[in-house]
Parts: structure tokens; C-alpha cells; sequence
């Protein structure tokens, strides 16, 4: 029997953001009553709210906005790898013990668990990122789309984005924000659609992971 895997944190008022960001807020617009039959409401939010997929605009100047990029990073095989408590950065290491022998396959996206217990409703100022290396070492793999557990593959007070300019030079897509408490190590079926937004910097997604049929 196929089983799900919601790994996003819920967005709503609370959802933490980076400093500065802009915050969850929603106005109804209209509201079921006399001559109203429906319940419509605006929302203001970052696209960088809860779970989300950067597009390369956000850390390239006049790159593509991530309704231009690819499905496929998106959408298909992936590994999940456990690095708990590790920081402040993730290094190879942390994942060797997840990743194949040499010449071995590994599937295409690859996400990292580093919280016991995810904080939905806090900032982490000291949040694990991705150590540069190992974002180079993972595309040298194979690998396509890099996800993590926190709020950044970078450290939340770097100013050069250093995991980020690998990205944009090994042309990966990134997932951030994910909740994967409840999620063991494994493979499973990654299902994280963006959102066709044509001029965005980044988009929510509402990630899933399924279990791949046996």
C-alpha cells in the first residue's frame, strides 16, 4: 500500500521567516453571508514561506524565475539522509554512510534531515547549511535537486551564499524548509511542484514524499 509523507510545515501567521522577510497575513475579501455565497480571502506572503523552491533569480542577477525552470528536478526518485544535530555545516561525511559505493547509482535528488524536531514556529539563527564542498560533491554524483530541513543551504548570516553560487554554477535546484521528522532514512518518490510564477524569485511548494512501489 502507497504511503504519504506530508513534508511541509504548516504556513499561517506564525511561520518563521528570514529577518526582514515579509510575514504570513490574510484579509477576507468576501465572506459567506446575505448575498454572498462564498468565502474569499487575499494573502501576503515571501515565496520563501514554508516549504519552497529557489529559482536561480534569487541568487543570480537576470536568471530565471522559478516559472521558467524545469519540472523534472521536482518530481521523481529520491534519498533521504539523516544528519542530525551536525553544523554548522553539513559536510560529506555526515552523509557517507547513506551515499553508494563508487559506480554505484544514486537518485537524483537527495534531501537532508539535520533537526530531531523541526521549528515550525521559530526562526533558527543558527540553523545547519550545506557546506560548499558537499553540494559540489552530490552534483559530481549525479545529483540534480539538493533539499534541506532548515531555512537556508547556506548559513543565515552569510552575505556570499557560497552553497548558493553552487547551485547556480552546477545548475541544481534546491527545496528548503522541509519537515522531515517523521521521515527515515530511505528512497522514496519526491512530489514538490512550484507554482508557474513568471517573474518570482522562488515559489512554496507543497512537498511530499511516497513510497516507492515494491
Amino acid at each position: 500500500m502507497t504511503k504519504l509523507w506530508d513534508i511541509s510545515p504548516p504556513i499561517n501567521a506564525r511561520s518563521p521567516v528570514f529577518p526582514g522577510d515579509t510575514t504570513y497575513s490574510q484579509a477576507w475579501s468576501a465572506t459567506i453571508g446575505p448575498g454572498c455565497p462564498v468565502n474569499v480571502s487575499a494573502i501576503t506572503l515571501s515565496p520563501h514561506t514554508g516549504a519552497h523552491a529557489d529559482a536561480p533569480l534569487h541568487y543570480e542577477a537576470d536568471a530565471a524565475p522559478i516559472g521558467a525552470v524545469a519540472l523534472e528536478p521536482f518530481l521523481g526518485p529520491c534519498r533521504v539522509i539523516h544528519a542530525i544535530g551536525v553544523g554548522p555545516l553539513v559536510e560529506l561525511s555526515h552523509l557517507a554512510h547513506a551515499l553508494p559505493p563508487a559506480g554505484a547509482p544514486l537518485p537524483a535528488r537527495v534531501l537532508v534531515r539535520t533537526y530531531a524536531k523541526a521549528p515550525i514556529d521559530a526562526f533558527d539563527h543558527d540553523c545547519a547549511a550545506f557546506a560548499p564542498a558537499t553540494v559540489e560533491a552530490l552534483a559530481d554524483l549525479g545529483v540534480r535537486l539538493v533539499g534541506i530541513d532548515t531555512a537556508s543551504v547556506d548559513p543565515a548570516a552569510s552575505k556570499t551564499l557560497d552553497s548558493h553560487q553552487v547551485l547556480r554554477r552546477r545548475d541544481l535546484r534546491v527545496l528548503e524548509n522541509l519537515v522531515l521528522d517523521d521521515v527515515p532514512e530511505g528512497d522514496y518518490e519526491l512530489i514538490a511542484l512550484p507554482l508557474k510564477l513568471t517573474t518570482a524569485d522562488a515559489s512554496p511548494v507543497r512537498a511530499v514524499l511516497r513510497s516507492l512501489a515494491r
